[in-house]
């Protein structure tokens, strides 16, 4: 029998080729858990980059380079965009002011030096922790949310409207487009509203307090318009696979 390539449940680790938008010489061959949540690779990550977890979107790539999908999901775990040993996850820094911009931590020659003791730089650290923890208690949800355009994606809205019949990735999972257009609950940006022919969902169409659309319990997702397909997806037979 040949070995499925399927990632099983028990799984330790998967090995993803790391690289990025803006340090073309950065390349890394990183252990992920696929039960890590998407928002714990990309602290990982941070680490290793400098791209803060706030200006990171991250994509995943197979071996031949097509595009598997969109990690835009940050409670999602790793496992549900089904990565495999070998595929690139490539990190994009949405942040124009960020460190990794115009070649700073690749070409030293352009970093002005600078030294502080040991003491100040203690406190200054001890300062930013403070700030950090204020910003997140006075508004959680500004202090998690990625600095994304408000047109992030608006483009490929255009042909997707309410009534398509759809296929989402991953997963090819087929339903009906519900709802299309901004959700400030989920982030800046365009989304995309799907009820979904089979129970494969997250809600009935309220997301975070807010009704998007309605649906049956279990069959209502929102995702980002790159990942949704709109054409000829009628809901399949769930006999068909049974036919001799």
């Amino acid at each position: 029998m040949a070995t499925s390539r399927l990632q099983m449940e028990g799984d330790d680790s998967v090995l993803l080729h790391v690289t990025h938008s803006n340090l073309k010489s950065f390349a890394a061959d990183v252990r992920f858990s696929p039960q890590m949540n998407v928002e714990a690779v990309k602290e990982k990550l941070w680490k290793k980059c400098g791209t803060s977890v706030n200006a990171m979107a991250l994509e995943l790539y197979d071996e031949s380079g097509s595009k598997v999908g969109v990690l835009s999901d940050d409670s999602r775990p790793l496992g549900f965009y089904s990565p495999f040993d070998g595929f690139r996850l490539h990190i994009i820094d949405l942040d124009p002011s960020s460190v990794t911009t115009g070649g700073w931590l690749e070409d030293t020659s352009l970093v002005e030096k600078y030294t502080i003791s040991e003491e100040d730089y203690a406190k200054r650290t001890d300062s930013y922790r403070k700030f950090k923890e204020k910003r997140a208690s006075q508004n959680p949800v500004a202090a998690s949310e990625v600095k994304t355009k408000e047109d992030f994606m608006e483009d490929l809205c255009a042909n997707i409207k309410v009534g398509d019949r759809c296929q989402v990735e991953p997963g090819e999972k087929r339903g009906e487009v519900k709802y299309v257009g901004r959700a400030e609950s989920l982030g800046p940006g365009y989304w995309v509203g799907i009820q979904y022919d089979e129970p494969l969902g997250k809600h009935d169409g309220m997301v975070k307090g807010t009704r998007l659309f309605e649906c049956p319990q279990l069959h209502g997702g929102v995702v980002r318009p790159d990942k949704v397909k709109v054409g000829d997806y009628p809901e399949r037979d769930p006999f068909e696979e049974d036919e001799i």
